[in-house]
């Protein structure tokens, strides 16, 4: 390993990018519904226009996973931070020239170009770096690190672009966040190399997408612990999204104020705290529970249940508890998810997988946003609230039946490497480290 940076800088290098991107994504986070609907936008059309951002993702997301796999998660990354910080400008201009909505879909659409160049090349750069530099720790743990982290960093942006729209107007966290992406540009060129992958571009970009999708398909639908886990996300990242984003206005009609900009950063000042908490507790929960889909599935039942009750209760101070709740439980169960992932699938195909993993969260999400938004148009925010519960309870079977392939990442505690083809594909690939630890 002469010549390789230590395991330790790996995970600083990958804390920093989180830390970046986080900061930078944050600061829209808390006013994010609250300027669109500054721009002359309907519940409906503001939501529709998040789910023209999943449209993006749905249509980008396995072509840039097939980027980070064979011209190099560096290159995705870059591109990624490229992309973003041009269309958040975009936006912005949008918001001041009062444009139409058919311009905010478009504009949404290339938003979910720019960050599908992150799914799954960020989170495949570690664990291949991790595995290059002789890493044997939890994954857990790193990722629960970088929960911190991003908390941390969610806690400053959310509450300082609420404070900033306060103070300036709501188009000024916009352009916070883009100069904050461009300077990210220039630190992820400095510090991040491939380490442990080399890209394959011996095939031309058609021939090597249909490779990389035959053999992502082999180790993702094929493989039936990866495959039940891949088909309950339209259910909680689909949900989830417009959760987020409709919680900012449900807490400003609770509070009284629907001008109380920085209130609405509560609702990601909450869901920061949330993260640094659970990011921190993941690792303890791990060693309480066994196998990874106890985790996982205590964190799908308690998110719909709190869900309903964030639907009915009237005082904002509860509503407060329970989004902290929800934000603790769906903190705790993202490390523990992305390990058991990355766990299942090989080096080769880990992005484009895990790529298309977040593909069918925007299918959900593209689904389910303009039909919720309508439903807050119609019978409010507690109502929509509400069906999402119903909506996200519908993953508590796939994720049982992800549990009941037994599959050895499911026990496993340190990095794996995920079998290479030839492994059984019924039962899920086979990892080289032992089941306990």
């Amino acid at each position: 390993m002469s010549g390789l940076p230590s395991p330790a800088r790996v995970q600083r290098t990958y804390l920093v990018l989180v830390l970046g991107n986080t900061l930078a994504a944050s600061f829209i986070w808390g006013i994010n519904t609250l300027f669109l609907l500054d721009a002359g936008l309907t519940n409906f059309e503001a939501f529709a226009a998040n789910a023209f951002y999943t449209v993006g993702v749905l249509v980008f997301e396995i072509p840039t996973g097939v980027v980070a796999d064979t011209l190099g998660r560096r290159a995705s990354y870059l591109l990624g931070s490229a992309t973003l910080a041009l269309t958040t400008a975009l936006y912005w201009l949008l918001w001041v020239w009062e444009a139409p909505f058919a311009a905010w879909a478009v504009v949404s659409a290339l938003l979910g170009l720019g960050f599908t160049f992150f799914t799954g090349a960020v989170d495949a750069w570690l664990v291949d770096a991790l595995e290059a530099t002789g890493f044997r720790g939890s994954l857990e743990q790193v990722f629960g690190r970088a929960q911190i982290v991003g908390g941390a960093a969610m806690l400053a942006g959310s509450v300082a672009g609420g404070v900033l729209a306060q103070l300036v107007d709501l188009g000024a966290p916009m352009l916070a966040r883009a100069a904050i992406l461009v300077a990210m540009i220039g630190v992820a060129a400095a510090l991040m190399r491939d380490l442990g992958f080399s890209p394959d571009r011996s095939e031309g970009p058609i021939r090597a997408t249909r490779t990389v999708l035959r053999e992502s398909w082999r180790h993702g639908m094929r493989s039936a612990p990866v495959r039940w886990l891949l088909l309950a996300s339209p259910f909680t990242a689909g949900v989830g999204f417009y959760v987020f984003y409709a919680l900012q206005p449900h807490l400003l009609q609770l509070w009284g104020d629907e001008s109380a900009y920085s209130i609405a950063g509560l609702a990601a000042a909450l869901l920061s705290g949330a993260a640094m908490l659970g990011g921190a507790l993941a690792p303890l929960v791990r060693r309480w529970f066994p196998r990874r889909t106890s985790t996982i599935l205590l964190a799908a039942v308690t998110s719909a249940l709190v869900l309903v009750l964030l639907g009915v209760v009237q005082s904002f101070w509860i509503a407060v508890v329970l989004v902290a709740l929800w934000g603790v439980m769906s903190a705790i169960d993202d490390p523990v998810r992305r390990a058991y992932l990355n766990d299942l699938i090989p080096s080769k195909q880990r992005a484009t997988v895990l790529s298309f993993d977040s593909l069918l969260g925007g299918a959900g999400s593209t689904a389910f946003q303009p039909v919720l938004g309508r439903t807050a148009d119609l019978g409010g925010y507690g109502a929509s609230l509400l069906v999402s519960g119903a909506l996200s309870a519908l993953a508590i079977p796939f994720v049982l039946l992800s549990r009941a392939q037994r599959a050895p990442a499911d026990t496993a505690q340190e990095v794996a490497t995920a079998a290479e083809p030839g492994a059984e594909a019924d039962g899920g690939p086979e990892v080289e480290a032992p089941p306990t630890r």
